[in-house]
Protein backbone atom coordinates (compact mmCIF):
# COMPACT_ATOMS: atom_id res chain seq x y z
CA UNK A 1 0.00 0.00 0.00
CA UNK A 2 1.34 3.11 -1.02
CA UNK A 3 0.37 6.57 0.52
CA UNK A 4 1.42 10.04 -0.11
CA UNK A 5 0.20 13.54 1.74
CA UNK A 6 2.02 16.56 1.12
CA UNK A 7 1.80 19.83 3.20
CA UNK A 8 0.61 21.40 0.23
CA UNK A 9 -2.81 19.23 0.11
CA UNK A 10 -3.18 19.08 3.49
CA UNK A 11 -4.88 21.80 5.73
CA UNK A 12 -4.75 22.84 9.22
CA UNK A 13 -0.91 23.08 9.98
CA UNK A 14 -0.11 26.58 11.56
CA UNK A 15 1.39 29.26 9.58
CA UNK A 16 4.64 30.61 10.38
CA UNK A 17 5.80 33.94 10.94
CA UNK A 18 9.42 35.17 10.26
CA UNK A 19 10.98 38.12 13.10
CA UNK A 20 14.37 39.15 12.25
CA UNK A 21 16.37 41.85 14.87
CA UNK A 22 19.71 43.51 13.66
CA UNK A 23 22.20 44.07 16.34
CA UNK A 24 25.47 45.94 16.58
CA UNK A 25 28.84 43.45 16.32
CA UNK A 26 30.57 44.03 19.41
CA UNK A 27 34.36 45.50 19.46
CA UNK A 28 35.44 42.39 21.53
CA UNK A 29 34.21 40.43 18.49
CA UNK A 30 35.79 42.40 15.96
CA UNK A 31 39.03 42.84 17.60
CA UNK A 32 38.93 38.87 17.71
CA UNK A 33 38.36 38.43 14.17
CA UNK A 34 41.25 40.82 13.27
CA UNK A 35 43.38 38.50 15.44
CA UNK A 36 42.31 35.71 13.83
CA UNK A 37 43.07 36.49 10.55
CA UNK A 38 46.35 37.85 10.69
CA UNK A 39 47.36 34.57 12.24
CA UNK A 40 46.28 33.59 9.25
CA UNK A 41 45.15 30.08 10.19
CA UNK A 42 44.90 26.71 7.75
CA UNK A 43 41.77 26.49 7.02
CA UNK A 44 38.74 25.67 4.69
CA UNK A 45 36.66 28.17 3.51
CA UNK A 46 33.71 25.86 4.93
CA UNK A 47 35.13 25.63 7.99
CA UNK A 48 36.09 30.08 7.78
CA UNK A 49 32.50 30.47 7.25
CA UNK A 50 31.15 28.17 10.01
CA UNK A 51 34.16 30.39 12.24
CA UNK A 52 32.45 33.37 11.30
CA UNK A 53 28.52 32.34 12.27
CA UNK A 54 29.68 31.58 15.56
CA UNK A 55 31.55 34.66 16.23
CA UNK A 56 31.28 34.15 20.67
CA UNK A 57 33.44 31.17 19.87
CA UNK A 58 36.20 32.79 18.13
CA UNK A 59 36.27 34.93 21.04
CA UNK A 60 36.18 32.63 23.71
CA UNK A 61 39.21 30.23 22.32
CA UNK A 62 41.32 34.02 22.08
CA UNK A 63 41.01 34.86 25.29
CA UNK A 64 40.27 31.51 27.81
CA UNK A 65 37.68 29.59 29.45
CA UNK A 66 36.57 32.27 32.18
CA UNK A 67 35.83 35.17 29.42
CA UNK A 68 31.99 35.45 29.54
CA UNK A 69 31.15 36.81 25.90
CA UNK A 70 27.47 36.95 27.00
CA UNK A 71 28.33 39.67 29.20
CA UNK A 72 28.76 42.29 26.00
CA UNK A 73 26.97 39.97 23.16
CA UNK A 74 23.79 42.01 21.98
CA UNK A 75 22.45 39.15 20.80
CA UNK A 76 22.01 38.27 24.92
CA UNK A 77 20.49 41.74 25.88
CA UNK A 78 17.83 41.36 23.38
CA UNK A 79 17.24 37.83 24.53
CA UNK A 80 16.64 38.92 28.17
CA UNK A 81 14.55 41.64 26.97
CA UNK A 82 12.09 39.03 24.65
CA UNK A 83 11.96 36.60 28.04
CA UNK A 84 11.07 39.51 30.43
CA UNK A 85 8.31 40.99 27.69
CA UNK A 86 6.85 37.34 26.97
CA UNK A 87 6.97 35.97 30.77
CA UNK A 88 3.44 33.87 29.95
CA UNK A 89 4.84 32.47 26.70
CA UNK A 90 7.05 29.35 26.86
CA UNK A 91 10.18 29.37 24.41
CA UNK A 92 12.20 27.23 22.96
CA UNK A 93 16.06 28.79 22.01
CA UNK A 94 17.97 26.95 19.36
CA UNK A 95 22.12 27.27 19.40
CA UNK A 96 24.98 24.93 17.28
CA UNK A 97 26.87 24.34 20.25
CA UNK A 98 25.96 22.70 23.70
CA UNK A 99 28.58 25.26 25.04
CA UNK A 100 26.61 28.38 23.65
CA UNK A 101 23.38 27.40 25.06
CA UNK A 102 25.55 26.16 28.35
CA UNK A 103 26.59 30.06 28.02
CA UNK A 104 23.14 30.88 27.63
CA UNK A 105 21.12 29.43 30.82
CA UNK A 106 23.55 30.77 32.80
CA UNK A 107 23.16 34.22 31.15
CA UNK A 108 19.30 33.84 32.21
CA UNK A 109 20.09 32.92 35.47
CA UNK A 110 22.88 34.92 36.72
CA UNK A 111 21.38 38.58 35.49
CA UNK A 112 17.81 38.43 35.20
CA UNK A 113 16.66 35.11 37.10
CA UNK A 114 14.63 33.70 34.28
CA UNK A 115 13.65 30.41 34.96
CA UNK A 116 15.23 27.96 32.13
CA UNK A 117 16.67 25.18 31.24
CA UNK A 118 19.17 23.34 28.87
CA UNK A 119 19.18 20.25 26.83
CA UNK A 120 22.04 18.97 24.78
CA UNK A 121 23.95 15.49 23.42
CA UNK A 122 25.79 15.48 26.60
CA UNK A 123 22.97 14.66 28.75
CA UNK A 124 21.69 10.99 29.44
CA UNK A 125 18.12 10.51 28.18
CA UNK A 126 17.12 10.62 31.36
CA UNK A 127 18.20 13.81 32.33
CA UNK A 128 16.91 15.07 28.72
CA UNK A 129 13.75 13.67 29.57
CA UNK A 130 13.58 15.53 32.81
CA UNK A 131 14.78 19.65 31.31
CA UNK A 132 11.73 18.59 28.83
CA UNK A 133 9.25 18.04 31.58
CA UNK A 134 10.37 21.09 33.11
CA UNK A 135 9.73 23.07 30.12
CA UNK A 136 6.55 21.46 29.44
CA UNK A 137 5.63 22.11 32.79
CA UNK A 138 2.59 24.76 32.93
CA UNK A 139 2.61 25.73 36.60
CA UNK A 140 6.08 26.53 38.33
CA UNK A 141 8.38 25.05 34.91
CA UNK A 142 10.90 26.59 33.35
CA UNK A 143 9.69 29.42 30.78
CA UNK A 144 12.70 28.65 28.33
CA UNK A 145 14.51 25.56 27.00
CA UNK A 146 17.51 26.03 25.37
CA UNK A 147 18.63 23.32 23.03
CA UNK A 148 21.61 22.64 21.10
CA UNK A 149 21.65 21.47 17.42
CA UNK A 150 21.88 17.48 18.09
CA UNK A 151 20.00 17.89 21.41
CA UNK A 152 17.33 19.11 20.03
CA UNK A 153 16.82 15.78 17.33
CA UNK A 154 13.75 14.26 17.58
CA UNK A 155 12.21 15.79 19.90
CA UNK A 156 9.10 17.73 20.10
CA UNK A 157 7.97 21.06 21.95
CA UNK A 158 4.50 22.12 19.87
CA UNK A 159 2.97 22.97 23.07
CA UNK A 160 4.90 26.27 22.97
CA UNK A 161 4.88 28.88 19.77
CA UNK A 162 7.85 31.16 19.91
CA UNK A 163 11.36 30.02 18.30
CA UNK A 164 14.77 31.97 19.20
CA UNK A 165 17.32 30.77 16.30
CA UNK A 166 20.40 32.13 18.76
CA UNK A 167 22.43 31.85 15.40
CA UNK A 168 22.00 29.78 11.88
CA UNK A 169 22.97 26.64 11.07
CA UNK A 170 24.68 26.42 7.45
CA UNK A 171 22.46 23.12 6.01
CA UNK A 172 18.87 24.27 5.21
CA UNK A 173 17.66 20.69 6.45
CA UNK A 174 18.98 21.49 10.03
CA UNK A 175 17.06 24.88 9.59
CA UNK A 176 14.22 23.13 9.11
CA UNK A 177 14.85 20.54 11.52
CA UNK A 178 15.08 23.83 14.23
CA UNK A 179 11.31 24.58 12.88
CA UNK A 180 10.03 21.17 13.24
CA UNK A 181 10.65 20.64 16.70
CA UNK A 182 7.45 23.37 16.81
CA UNK A 183 5.96 23.02 13.22
CA UNK A 184 4.23 19.70 13.57
CA UNK A 185 0.78 18.13 14.56
CA UNK A 186 -0.75 19.14 17.52
CA UNK A 187 0.77 22.88 17.70
CA UNK A 188 -2.22 24.60 18.20
CA UNK A 189 -0.61 28.30 17.53
CA UNK A 190 0.97 29.93 14.68
CA UNK A 191 4.76 29.85 15.20
CA UNK A 192 6.51 32.72 15.77
CA UNK A 193 10.39 32.85 14.22
CA UNK A 194 12.82 35.20 15.93
CA UNK A 195 16.06 35.54 15.16
CA UNK A 196 18.30 38.34 16.55
CA UNK A 197 21.40 38.68 14.02
CA UNK A 198 24.72 40.52 14.24
CA UNK A 199 24.74 43.36 11.15
CA UNK A 200 26.45 43.54 8.12
CA UNK A 201 28.46 40.24 9.13
CA UNK A 202 27.77 36.49 7.35
CA UNK A 203 24.87 35.95 9.80
CA UNK A 204 23.06 38.30 8.44
CA UNK A 205 24.23 37.22 5.02
CA UNK A 206 23.31 33.87 5.44
CA UNK A 207 19.95 34.81 6.85
CA UNK A 208 19.33 36.73 3.65
CA UNK A 209 19.95 33.91 1.56
CA UNK A 210 17.24 31.53 3.41
CA UNK A 211 14.85 34.28 3.98
CA UNK A 212 14.98 36.13 0.06
CA UNK A 213 16.21 33.02 -1.73
CA UNK A 214 14.16 29.66 -0.23
CA UNK A 215 11.81 31.47 2.06
CA UNK A 216 13.08 28.89 4.25
CA UNK A 217 11.90 30.28 7.45
CA UNK A 218 7.87 30.76 6.46
CA UNK A 219 7.59 27.72 4.32
CA UNK A 220 8.97 24.07 4.29
CA UNK A 221 11.02 24.21 1.28
CA UNK A 222 12.09 20.60 0.86
CA UNK A 223 14.55 21.22 -2.38
CA UNK A 224 16.67 22.69 0.47
CA UNK A 225 19.22 19.81 0.25
CA UNK A 226 19.45 20.66 -3.51
CA UNK A 227 19.61 24.05 -3.89
CA UNK A 228 22.61 23.88 -1.07
CA UNK A 229 24.55 21.29 -2.66
CA UNK A 230 24.41 23.34 -5.80
CA UNK A 231 24.86 26.79 -4.45
CA UNK A 232 27.29 25.41 -1.82
CA UNK A 233 30.81 27.13 -3.03
CA UNK A 234 28.93 30.49 -3.94
CA UNK A 235 27.09 30.40 -0.70
CA UNK A 236 29.96 30.32 1.40
CA UNK A 237 32.47 32.68 -0.81
CA UNK A 238 29.50 35.41 0.11
CA UNK A 239 29.78 34.35 3.73
CA UNK A 240 33.32 34.56 3.77
CA UNK A 241 33.78 38.20 1.89
CA UNK A 242 31.21 40.75 1.93
CA UNK A 243 30.59 41.94 -1.78
CA UNK A 244 27.09 42.63 -2.38
CA UNK A 245 27.40 42.10 -5.95
CA UNK A 246 27.67 38.29 -5.52
CA UNK A 247 25.30 38.55 -3.00
CA UNK A 248 22.83 39.52 -5.28
CA UNK A 249 23.53 37.18 -7.72
CA UNK A 250 23.61 34.39 -5.54
CA UNK A 251 20.03 35.07 -4.53
CA UNK A 252 19.09 35.72 -7.76
CA UNK A 253 20.15 32.17 -8.93
CA UNK A 254 18.58 30.41 -5.97
CA UNK A 255 14.84 31.83 -6.57
CA UNK A 256 15.44 31.07 -9.70
CA UNK A 257 16.26 27.51 -9.41
CA UNK A 258 14.02 27.43 -6.65
CA UNK A 259 10.44 28.06 -8.89
CA UNK A 260 12.15 25.50 -11.50
CA UNK A 261 12.66 22.60 -8.35
CA UNK A 262 9.15 23.50 -6.58
CA UNK A 263 7.36 23.08 -10.16
CA UNK A 264 9.01 20.19 -11.08
CA UNK A 265 7.69 18.69 -7.77
CA UNK A 266 4.33 20.18 -8.26
CA UNK A 267 3.92 18.18 -11.36
CA UNK A 268 5.48 15.08 -10.05
CA UNK A 269 2.41 15.14 -7.59
CA UNK A 270 -0.19 12.45 -7.75
CA UNK A 271 -3.43 14.02 -7.01
CA UNK A 272 -5.50 10.83 -7.06
CA UNK A 273 -2.96 9.22 -4.65
CA UNK A 274 -3.11 12.11 -2.32
CA UNK A 275 -7.35 12.28 -2.33
CA UNK A 276 -6.96 8.34 -1.15
CA UNK A 277 -4.31 8.89 1.28
CA UNK A 278 -5.90 11.72 3.36
CA UNK A 279 -9.57 12.23 2.26
CA UNK A 280 -12.83 10.69 1.51
CA UNK A 281 -15.86 9.15 3.92
CA UNK A 282 -14.01 6.67 5.22
CA UNK A 283 -11.25 8.94 6.86
CA UNK A 284 -14.07 10.87 7.87
CA UNK A 285 -15.77 7.58 9.19
CA UNK A 286 -12.26 6.67 11.24
CA UNK A 287 -11.87 9.68 12.40
CA UNK A 288 -14.82 9.56 14.26
CA UNK A 289 -14.43 6.75 15.50
CA UNK A 290 -11.24 7.73 17.29
CA UNK A 291 -13.04 10.77 18.57
CA UNK A 292 -15.33 8.31 19.99
CA UNK A 293 -13.04 6.14 21.28
CA UNK A 294 -11.43 9.04 22.77
CA UNK A 295 -14.49 10.21 24.46
CA UNK A 296 -15.18 6.80 25.90
CA UNK A 297 -15.08 6.90 29.79
CA UNK A 298 -15.80 3.11 30.34
CA UNK A 299 -12.14 2.63 29.20
CA UNK A 300 -10.56 4.61 31.39
CA UNK A 301 -11.91 3.16 34.16
CA UNK A 302 -11.31 -0.25 32.92
CA UNK A 303 -8.01 0.48 32.67
CA UNK A 304 -7.66 2.14 36.15
CA UNK A 305 -9.26 -0.43 37.77
CA UNK A 306 -6.70 -3.13 36.15
CA UNK A 307 -3.94 -1.06 37.54
CA UNK A 308 -5.34 -0.91 40.76
CA UNK A 309 -5.93 -5.33 40.88
CA UNK A 310 -2.17 -5.43 39.66
CA UNK A 311 -1.15 -2.74 42.36
CA UNK A 312 0.48 -0.33 40.25
CA UNK A 313 0.57 3.11 42.18
CA UNK A 314 -1.18 5.80 40.91
CA UNK A 315 -0.40 9.63 41.47
CA UNK A 316 -2.67 12.14 40.19
CA UNK A 317 -0.41 14.82 38.40
CA UNK A 318 -2.68 17.32 37.30
CA UNK A 319 -2.94 18.36 33.23
CA UNK A 320 -5.20 15.30 32.96
CA UNK A 321 -2.11 12.97 33.45
CA UNK A 322 -1.23 10.21 36.06
CA UNK A 323 2.25 8.80 37.14
CA UNK A 324 2.09 5.37 37.48
CA UNK A 325 5.07 3.30 39.55
CA UNK A 326 5.47 0.00 40.30
CA UNK A 327 4.63 -0.62 43.79
CA UNK A 328 6.14 -3.40 46.82
CA UNK A 329 2.10 -4.76 46.74
CA UNK A 330 2.33 -5.89 43.05
CA UNK A 331 0.21 -8.85 42.04
CA UNK A 332 3.20 -9.74 39.85
CA UNK A 333 7.42 -8.96 40.30
CA UNK A 334 7.56 -7.32 37.40
CA UNK A 335 5.48 -5.13 35.13
CA UNK A 336 6.88 -5.08 31.61
CA UNK A 337 7.00 -1.91 30.45
CA UNK A 338 6.79 0.16 33.44
CA UNK A 339 10.34 1.56 34.65
CA UNK A 340 11.35 1.95 38.25
CA UNK A 341 11.14 5.68 37.63
CA UNK A 342 7.83 5.42 36.65
CA UNK A 343 5.78 6.82 33.68
CA UNK A 344 3.49 9.70 33.13
CA UNK A 345 0.71 8.77 30.90
CA UNK A 346 -2.78 10.62 30.05
CA UNK A 347 -5.91 9.68 28.68
CA UNK A 348 -6.70 12.89 26.52
CA UNK A 349 -4.96 13.00 23.23
CA UNK A 350 -4.83 16.90 22.96
CA UNK A 351 -2.61 16.68 25.92
CA UNK A 352 -0.31 13.71 24.78
CA UNK A 353 -0.16 15.42 21.32
CA UNK A 354 1.31 18.28 22.89
CA UNK A 355 3.53 17.21 25.42
CA UNK A 356 6.48 14.95 24.15
CA UNK A 357 7.43 13.65 27.72
CA UNK A 358 3.28 12.02 28.19
CA UNK A 359 2.28 9.02 27.15
CA UNK A 360 -1.04 8.39 25.81
CA UNK A 361 -3.40 5.73 26.93
CA UNK A 362 -5.68 3.84 24.44
CA UNK A 363 -6.89 0.56 24.72
CA UNK A 364 -3.49 -0.82 22.57
CA UNK A 365 -1.06 0.96 24.25
CA UNK A 366 1.51 -1.68 25.79
CA UNK A 367 1.24 -0.22 29.26
CA UNK A 368 -2.61 -1.75 28.75
CA UNK A 369 -2.12 -4.72 26.68
CA UNK A 370 0.85 -5.78 29.27
CA UNK A 371 -1.23 -5.37 31.92
CA UNK A 372 -4.36 -8.11 30.30
CA UNK A 373 -1.51 -10.73 29.37
CA UNK A 374 -0.66 -10.77 33.39
CA UNK A 375 -4.30 -10.89 34.41
CA UNK A 376 -5.24 -13.59 31.54
CA UNK A 377 -2.17 -15.48 31.64
CA UNK A 378 -1.75 -16.31 35.27
CA UNK A 379 -4.22 -18.48 36.94
CA UNK A 380 -5.41 -15.97 39.37
CA UNK A 381 -8.95 -15.90 38.78
CA UNK A 382 -9.51 -18.63 36.28
CA UNK A 383 -12.10 -20.44 38.54
CA UNK A 384 -14.94 -18.71 40.89
CA UNK A 385 -17.73 -20.67 42.63
CA UNK A 386 -21.13 -17.93 42.80
CA UNK A 387 -24.56 -18.13 44.06
CA UNK A 388 -27.60 -17.91 42.18
CA UNK A 389 -30.30 -16.62 43.69
CA UNK A 390 -33.50 -17.48 41.70
CA UNK A 391 -36.78 -18.98 43.35
CA UNK A 392 -38.15 -20.00 39.74
CA UNK A 393 -35.35 -22.48 39.71
CA UNK A 394 -34.85 -25.72 42.08
CA UNK A 395 -32.36 -24.91 45.23
CA UNK A 396 -29.09 -27.00 44.45
CA UNK A 397 -29.55 -26.64 40.73
CA UNK A 398 -25.86 -26.56 39.46
CA UNK A 399 -24.76 -24.75 36.48
CA UNK A 400 -21.03 -25.05 34.77
CA UNK A 401 -19.76 -22.26 32.85
CA UNK A 402 -16.91 -22.61 30.61
CA UNK A 403 -14.65 -20.04 28.54
CA UNK A 404 -12.77 -21.74 26.02
CA UNK A 405 -9.98 -19.62 23.98
CA UNK A 406 -10.26 -20.49 20.33
CA UNK A 407 -6.59 -19.89 18.69
CA UNK A 408 -4.75 -20.37 15.60
CA UNK A 409 -0.77 -20.13 15.69
CA UNK A 410 0.77 -18.31 12.67
CA UNK A 411 3.13 -15.19 11.85
CA UNK A 412 2.52 -11.94 12.29
CA UNK A 413 3.12 -11.75 8.49
CA UNK A 414 0.21 -13.47 7.61
CA UNK A 415 -2.45 -11.58 9.02
CA UNK A 416 -4.17 -14.39 10.26
CA UNK A 417 -5.96 -12.14 13.10
CA UNK A 418 -7.99 -10.00 10.19
CA UNK A 419 -10.00 -13.43 10.04
CA UNK A 420 -9.79 -15.36 13.03
CA UNK A 421 -8.61 -13.42 15.99
CA UNK A 422 -8.05 -15.17 19.23
CA UNK A 423 -11.92 -15.53 20.28
CA UNK A 424 -13.24 -16.42 23.83
CA UNK A 425 -16.71 -19.62 23.42
CA UNK A 426 -18.41 -19.28 26.16
CA UNK A 427 -20.51 -22.90 27.02
CA UNK A 428 -23.15 -22.23 29.71
CA UNK A 429 -23.69 -26.25 30.50
CA UNK A 430 -26.81 -27.46 32.58
CA UNK A 431 -26.15 -30.74 35.02
CA UNK A 432 -27.24 -32.57 31.91
CA UNK A 433 -24.96 -31.67 30.20
CA UNK A 434 -27.49 -29.13 27.61
CA UNK A 435 -25.57 -25.71 26.57
CA UNK A 436 -27.86 -23.03 26.99
CA UNK A 437 -25.11 -20.03 26.54
CA UNK A 438 -27.61 -19.33 23.23
CA UNK A 439 -30.65 -18.70 25.60
CA UNK A 440 -28.60 -16.80 28.90
CA UNK A 441 -26.52 -13.81 27.46
CA UNK A 442 -23.33 -13.38 29.78
CA UNK A 443 -24.07 -10.04 31.24
CA UNK A 444 -27.58 -10.62 32.58
CA UNK A 445 -26.23 -13.52 33.93
CA UNK A 446 -23.31 -12.60 35.76
CA UNK A 447 -25.85 -9.51 37.11
CA UNK A 448 -27.59 -12.01 39.15
CA UNK A 449 -24.66 -13.82 40.67
CA UNK A 450 -23.70 -13.43 43.73
CA UNK A 451 -19.26 -14.40 45.09
CA UNK A 452 -18.10 -16.79 47.89
CA UNK A 453 -15.22 -17.26 49.69
CA UNK A 454 -13.11 -19.16 49.18
CA UNK A 455 -13.69 -21.73 51.97
CA UNK A 456 -17.13 -22.13 51.21
CA UNK A 457 -16.69 -22.27 47.71
CA UNK A 458 -13.85 -25.08 48.02
CA UNK A 459 -16.08 -27.43 50.31
CA UNK A 460 -18.96 -26.86 47.46
CA UNK A 461 -16.98 -27.91 44.59
CA UNK A 462 -15.48 -30.81 46.08
CA UNK A 463 -19.31 -32.04 47.23
CA UNK A 464 -20.20 -31.81 43.10
CA UNK A 465 -17.22 -33.81 41.95
CA UNK A 466 -19.54 -36.50 40.70
CA UNK A 467 -21.64 -34.07 38.65
CA UNK A 468 -19.00 -31.82 37.45
CA UNK A 469 -16.45 -34.16 35.46
CA UNK A 470 -18.61 -35.41 33.07
CA UNK A 471 -19.58 -31.83 32.12
CA UNK A 472 -16.03 -31.38 30.97
CA UNK A 473 -16.39 -33.65 28.29
CA UNK A 474 -19.78 -32.19 27.53
CA UNK A 475 -18.16 -28.84 27.66
CA UNK A 476 -15.73 -29.45 25.10
CA UNK A 477 -17.91 -31.39 22.21
CA UNK A 478 -19.83 -28.02 22.70
CA UNK A 479 -16.67 -26.15 22.36
CA UNK A 480 -15.26 -28.21 19.67
CA UNK A 481 -18.32 -27.31 17.05
CA UNK A 482 -17.94 -23.64 17.87
CA UNK A 483 -14.53 -23.73 16.82
CA UNK A 484 -15.27 -25.49 13.54
CA UNK A 485 -17.91 -23.02 12.97
CA UNK A 486 -15.60 -19.86 13.85
CA UNK A 487 -13.26 -21.41 11.30
CA UNK A 488 -15.78 -22.43 8.82
CA UNK A 489 -16.93 -18.69 8.81
CA UNK A 490 -12.97 -17.22 9.28
CA UNK A 491 -11.83 -19.31 5.72
CA UNK A 492 -15.15 -18.13 4.06
CA UNK A 493 -14.54 -14.52 4.60
CA UNK A 494 -10.67 -15.25 3.98
CA UNK A 495 -11.50 -16.82 0.43
CA UNK A 496 -13.86 -13.79 -0.15
CA UNK A 497 -11.26 -11.57 0.59
CA UNK A 498 -8.05 -12.09 -1.22
CA UNK A 499 -9.76 -14.05 -4.09
CA UNK A 500 -11.36 -10.50 -4.99
CA UNK A 501 -8.31 -8.93 -4.22
CA UNK A 502 -6.65 -11.81 -6.73
CA UNK A 503 -8.96 -11.30 -9.55
CA UNK A 504 -8.49 -7.15 -9.37
CA UNK A 505 -5.01 -7.67 -9.85
CA UNK A 506 -4.99 -10.22 -12.55
CA UNK A 507 -7.33 -7.34 -14.23
CA UNK A 508 -5.45 -5.01 -13.36
CA UNK A 509 -1.96 -6.63 -14.82
CA UNK A 510 -3.98 -7.54 -18.29
CA UNK A 511 -3.32 -3.71 -18.83
CA UNK A 512 -0.68 -2.80 -16.34
CA UNK A 513 2.83 -4.19 -17.36
CA UNK A 514 3.80 -3.37 -13.63
CA UNK A 515 2.05 -5.79 -11.82
CA UNK A 516 4.27 -7.99 -10.99
CA UNK A 517 3.07 -12.23 -11.10
CA UNK A 518 4.89 -12.78 -7.89
CA UNK A 519 2.34 -10.43 -6.59
CA UNK A 520 -0.32 -12.80 -7.11
CA UNK A 521 1.44 -15.26 -6.40
CA UNK A 522 2.12 -14.22 -2.98
CA UNK A 523 -2.20 -14.24 -2.45
CA UNK A 524 -2.25 -17.67 -3.79
CA UNK A 525 0.24 -18.70 -1.05
CA UNK A 526 -1.57 -17.16 1.30
CA UNK A 527 -4.73 -18.02 0.92
CA UNK A 528 -3.05 -22.12 0.87
CA UNK A 529 -1.09 -20.70 4.45
CA UNK A 530 -4.02 -19.93 6.32
CA UNK A 531 -6.05 -22.40 5.20
CA UNK A 532 -3.74 -24.85 6.89
CA UNK A 533 -3.20 -21.94 9.77
CA UNK A 534 -7.11 -22.23 10.27
CA UNK A 535 -7.47 -25.91 10.41
CA UNK A 536 -4.92 -25.98 12.82
CA UNK A 537 -7.11 -24.08 15.29
CA UNK A 538 -6.51 -25.07 19.38
CA UNK A 539 -9.07 -24.68 21.68
CA UNK A 540 -7.78 -23.77 25.34
CA UNK A 541 -9.49 -24.36 28.68
CA UNK A 542 -9.65 -20.66 29.88
CA UNK A 543 -11.77 -20.23 32.93
CA UNK A 544 -14.08 -22.05 35.26
CA UNK A 545 -17.29 -21.09 36.71
CA UNK A 546 -19.90 -23.09 38.81
CA UNK A 547 -23.18 -21.49 39.95
CA UNK A 548 -25.15 -22.99 42.39
CA UNK A 549 -28.80 -21.85 43.06
CA UNK A 550 -29.81 -20.53 46.58
CA UNK A 551 -33.01 -19.50 47.65
CA UNK A 552 -30.92 -18.12 51.33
Amino acid sequence: MLYRNSRASVKGFPKRFFNAYPQEMPEQYVTAERVNAMMGSAKTAQAKAIQALSPEKLYQAFENDSASWWKFDPRVDWLIDFLKNHRSKKVLIIASQAETALSLEEALRTREGIQATVFHEGMSIIERDKAGAYFAQEEGGAQALICSEIGSEGRNFQFASHLVLFDLPLNPDLLEQRIGRLDRIGQLNDIQIHLPYLSDTAQERLMRWYHEGLNAFELTCPSGHVLFGEFADELIDVLSNDDEDAMVQLLNHTQHRYKELKHAMEQGRDKLLEINSHGGERANALIQRLSDSDNDTHLIGSVIRLWDIIGVDQEDRGENSIILRPSEHMMFPTYPGLHEDGVTVTFDRNTALSRDDIAFISQEHPLVQTGLDLITGSETGTTSVAILKNKALPAGTLFLELIYMADASAPKSTQLYRYLPPTPIRILLDKNGLNMSDKVDYASFDKQLSAVNRHIASKLVNASQPILHPLFAKGEEHAKQALNDLVTDARTKMTLQLTGELERLEALKAVNPNIREDELDYIRNQMVELTDYMDNSQLQLDAIRMVLVSHV
